[in-house]
């Protein structure tokens, strides 16, 4: 089984031929439609549309299929030959493809050590509303509390009846959230199923079908909502186990520029970083398969971690299917952290087709209750990938933020950042068991970012953050020896200290291009010259690239950095002295690997 079908990730055809090069606001990817054929688009306005503005252009033959002035856009149903016309529109900024969308604990909460929060610091995320852009959640006992359901919103934007869970996969990002466990909860139950932060109110937002599909309009109209009802119901983070390939760069994405409007509302947005780690179609062994919005600086991209059937942290090791950085285009660091993801036990939903269509997915009573039964739980299911990551990232944000309710998303994604365990292997081998094949992972940045999750070390880090914590691009130059230069962009300025002593000594990372860059990345890191750096890697002329190369002159990262000697890193550098080499890559199992 792939888990294509399961982790959300969202499918794009991309064509190669442009008919319309007249102009630069219509993608080349709409040449391979047929002349008269309507296409799906987002319309991006120099303002926010009105009625006279969209019914200019319905007048061309359009239907629109939401208004998303968020982002200055209408998502219409055009007919390819009113394309030009409607772009020679002064107001029309650009036009973009609406691109359709599929579906990409109790060890889980022991890995990441949530116990501490709920029994040190009583914790649980209450009073905290997390925004759930997915397929949906059915209302079921582990979501309620005293028998009061904690879904206080929901709302689907795919034309349904309902926003229930018919698929699954919003069911169980949502459980491993918020799940209070109630089901496995019982006088001969010797495992709970009990999500990170099991107090939170979930805000259910459906942009996916029974089928796992949606597309991009649907989840900007999501975002537009979420931000809408952000002081309603104290929405503080947003979860979104979904994307697609990055087709373009983060500035003009019409995703990443809606997830860039629900930061600047105070929202932290957490996306699962995709699943496609095994990926070797362009010879670049999985780098640079980061997708969208995974690949906007300004959210957390989560990558996946195996917690080997265990609850303790020091055996867990890298998924191999967890999407690795850089970001296409824009070269952007990333993951940011990584979190447990494979073989989660989370909540099942009764309407969902996953569990019809993966049977062997279902939970055996015996796995958490003492009993004789052969039979399945009826409550819970076992899934694997990025999309299972990322709402360990947004449960712990909601401890955090319920802790302290006055940080803004960038010191909480600074506080994770910078509290993640960076202990690990140089390499570990994974398998498949579907395929029979073997994997080799190596632990370098582009593969496990800052580190991973500690909740507990979260919680007790006393540094103080100030201003942007945006992922920072790589500058590197082919064929040169010289370690490569990490540039943020000028408006990130993030100065630290403690209670106890100024790091203004410490290293900043403005150094990396001097002395420190060996201490901090040593001889044998992700730049050596058997690394993805290599002439068949991502960054070769003959790689996914292409002519644009991924050092272009415009590059969106200006040269000044913003962390300076007051560095929010220090010793504690975000990355550390990760190992690497390069690493195989394949499709993803929707049953995990061991």
């Amino acid at each position: 089984m792939k888990c294509s079908s399961v982790a959300v990730i969202y499918s794009v055809l991309i064509f190669s031929v442009p008919i319309f090069g007249q102009t630069a606001k219509i993608p080349p990817a709409l040449s391979s439609t047929a002349t008269g054929a309507k296409v799906n688009v987002i319309v991006r306005y120099r303002s926010a549309p009105t009625p006279d503005q969209h019914a200019k252009t319905l007048s061309n033959g359009g239907i629109l299929r939401a208004d998303l002035s968020l982002i200055n856009s209408g998502a219409y149903s055009i007919p390819t030959s009113s394309l030009p016309t409607i772009a020679a529109d002064p107001n029309v900024d650009s036009i973009d493809i609406d691109h359709p969308v599929h579906s990409l604990l109790d060890l889980t909460t022991a890995a990441v050590k949530a116990q501490v929060a709920w029994r040190v610091y009583g914790l649980s995320g209450a009073g905290i509303g997390v925004a759930v852009i997915d397929s949906g959640i059915t209302d079921v006992d582990d979501l309620r509390s005293n028998g009061v359901s904690r879904i206080v919103y929901k709302e689907n934007f795919i034309k349904a009846l309902s926003s229930d869970d018919y698929f699954g996969h919003g069911e169980h990002v949502s459980g491993i959230i918020a799940s209070g466990g109630r089901d496995s909860t019982c006088f001969n139950c010797f495992r709970t199923f009990r999500g990170i932060a099991p107090g939170v109110q979930l805000v259910d937002l459906r942009v996916l079908d029974s089928t796992g599909k949606g597309a991009d309009s649907f989840v900007i109209a999501a975002i537009q909502r979420a931000i809408e009802l952000k002081d309603v119901y104290n929405i503080r983070v947003m979860n979104i186990s979904l994307g697609h390939p990055v087709v373009e760069s983060f500035k003009s994405d019409p995703l990443c520029r809606a997830v860039e409007l629900a930061w600047k509302a105070g929202i932290v947005v957490v996306v699962a970083a995709g699943n496609d780690g095994r990926d070797n179609s362009f010879n670049n062994n999985g780098y640079g398969t980061i997708n969208t919005p995974a690949n906007d600086p300004y959210v957390i991209t989560v990558g996946a971690m195996k917690t080997m059937e265990t609850p303790q942290r020091d055996d867990d090791r890298i998924a191999s299917y967890s999407s690795k950085g850089p970001t296409m285009i824009d070269h952007v660091l990333k993951p940011d952290i990584v979190a447990p993801g494979n073989l989660v036990v989370s909540l099942l939903s009764p309407l969902g087709a996953l569990q019809r269509t993966y049977p062997s997915n279902l939970v055996p009573l015996d796995y958490f209750e003492w009993t004789w039964s052969t039979a399945q739980s009826p409550n819970y299911f076992t899934l694997s990938g990025t999309s299972m990551a990322a709402p360990v990232v947004s449960g712990a944000a909601a401890l955090l933020l319920e802790a302290h309710p006055e940080y803004t998303p960038d010191q909480v994604k600074a506080r994770l950042m910078v509290s993640a365990s960076k202990t690990f292997p140089q390499s570990s081998i994974a398998y498949e068991p579907t395929t029979g094949q073997s994997f080799i992972s190596y632990y370098d940045p582009f593969t496990v970012g800052a580190g991973y999750l500690d909740i507990e070390a979260a919680l007790a880090d006393r540094h103080q953050f100030s201003g942007v914590a945006n992922s920072p691009a790589v500058s590197f130059t082919p064929g040169s020896k010289a370690a490569p230069t990490l540039v943020f962009g000028p408006s990130t300025i993030c100065g630290v200290s403690t209670n106890e002593q100024s790091l203004d000594t410490q290293p900043s990372w403005s150094a990396l291009n001097g002395p420190n860059a060996e201490a901090i990345w040593s001889n044998q890191s992700v730049w050596s010259n058997q690394s993805v750096w290599g002439n068949q890697s991502v960054w070769s002329n003959q790689s996914v690239w292409g002519n644009q190369s991924v050092w272009s002159n415009q590059s969106v990262w200006s040269n000044q950095s913003v962390w300076g000697n007051q560095s929010v890193w220090g010793n504690q550098s975000v990355w550390s002295n990760y190992a690497n080499q390069t690493n195989p890559s394949s499709l993803i199992p929707i049953l995990g690997e061991h």
